[in-house]
């Protein structure tokens, strides 16, 4: 098969050929975007899942859809050692240039609020680089948003843009990926800010993603949250699903699989988008011809293991020091003698009782796991990996 050719595409937050199984997401979002430009209620989103399976994909493709709605949008990536305050001003920006609001003294009231909203944590004699205006020719206003209190200043720059929304008839979206990265301050500023949007009515929502436990994260900090967002779990694909996602790219090109070979793609990748372009890209530079058939996909499926194991795996694996590394290899020992589901979710007595060590000793190594998004606690005393069949690839790659 002519690899130039090759429609798969297994790169972190690409977007596939064909963006399979994920139909009722868009059309309900479709509905939330109507609902807000015409003043209607509706909640801000979020999307939970474990990495791999197209929670970064789909937030763009939701993104594209307001965007064609002509709404205006931006987009920003949680960091557990970053502040809400820049990133977010970015994206806003970015979004009130889309809205393109046609007063230009409303307009620059806005930018100038944004502006003192982002500027704040830099103070007043900070150094230039670190005052952020990147595109604002207008100054700070000076006595909204900047207060210090990020959920005070949240509220107020948020109401603003929203009312600059309203008056031309749209919404504005932030995208926020990573969500559960946020800081505990942030992720309750974020969370009393869409209550208040919600209260008010203006159109402006936040659509986030993060990994399983993120609405405990939210929940955590406002018990209301529960109520505020509409959560969707992003999940592997359905059969269907899958073998739309290999067939349909591969028609484009005049190729095609067996059914044997859908079959085998299926057992292998688990139906998990991620693996789905990963082996796919494998078995076509392997295959010699069309129709794909189970055959090639037996001999792809080695390659495309090497490959995972170097960049999806592997680097994560890299990421973990000696003993949390030990750690791992613990929790997938216990997911094995249980059985349990790909992502080898695991009480932590039983990682304790196969290192023979007592569950408070660990709380460092597993506390550190946690923050580095390599496991997650979806429920007390339990732990699991965020990517699926790790912890196979630990037991694979003992030595």
């Amino acid at each position: 098969m002519d690899p130039i050719r090759n429609p798969y595409a297994p790169g972190a937050g690409q977007r596939p050929p064909e963006l399979a199984g994920r139909d009722d997401e868009l059309a309900a979002f479709d509905v939330v975007l109507e609902r807000v430009a015409r003043g209607r209620p509706e909640r801000s989103l979020v999307l939970t899942g474990l990495r791999g399976v197209g929670k970064t994909v789909l937030l763009n493709a939701l993104r594209s859809a307001a965007v064609r709605k002509g709404w205006g949008t931006g987009k920003l990536e949680a960091r557990p050692d970053q502040s809400l305050r820049r990133p977010l001003g970015s994206a806003l920006h970015q979004a009130l240039r889309e809205l393109a609001h046609p007063e230009e003294e409303q307009r620059a009231h806005v930018l100038g609020v944004l502006r003192s909203f982002a500027e704040r944590d830099a103070g007043a004699g900070a150094r230039l680089k670190d005052r952020w205006s990147v595109g604002i020719d207008v100054p700070a206003v000076r006595g909204r948003a900047d207060s210090g209190d990020i959920e005070i200043d949240l509220v107020e720059l948020l109401s603003d843009v929203g009312g600059l929304a309203a008056d031309v008839g749209r919404g504005v979206a932030v995208f926020l990926d990573e969500m559960q990265d946020l800081g505990p301050a942030d992720v309750s500023a974020l969370c009393a800010a869409c209550h208040e949007l919600s209260q008010s009515g203006l159109p402006v929502i936040v659509v986030g993603a993060g990994l399983p436990h993120l609405p405990a994260v939210l929940s955590a900090s406002k018990s209301y949250s529960e109520r505020l967002f509409s959560y969707r779990r992003i999940d592997r694909l359905s059969r269907e699903a899958a073998d739309r996602a290999l067939a349909a790219p591969a028609a484009e090109e005049d190729a095609a699989f067996t059914e044997s070979a859908l079959a085998a793609m299926h057992e292998v990748t688990g139906g998990y988008p991620y693996f789905i372009q990963a082996y796919g890209k494998a078995v076509w530079d392997l295959a010699p011809r069309s129709p794909i058939t189970a055959d090639d996909v037996a001999v792809a499926v080695p390659e495309a293991q090497r490959e995972l194991a170097v960049g999806f795996f592997g680097s994560r694996f890299e990421r973990a020091t000696p003993a949390e590394r030990d750690y791992l290899r613990a929790m997938a020992d216990a997911a094995a003698e249980l059985g349990s589901d790909p992502v080898g979710a695991v009480a932590t007595a039983d990682v304790a009782a196969v290192l023979g060590k007592k569950p408070q000793s660990l709380s460092p190594a597993r506390d550190a796991l946690l923050k580095k998004g390599l496991i997650y606690s979806g429920e007390r005393g339990r732990i699991a990996f965020t990517v699926p069949h790790f912890g196979r690839y630990l037991r694979e790659h003992a030595d």
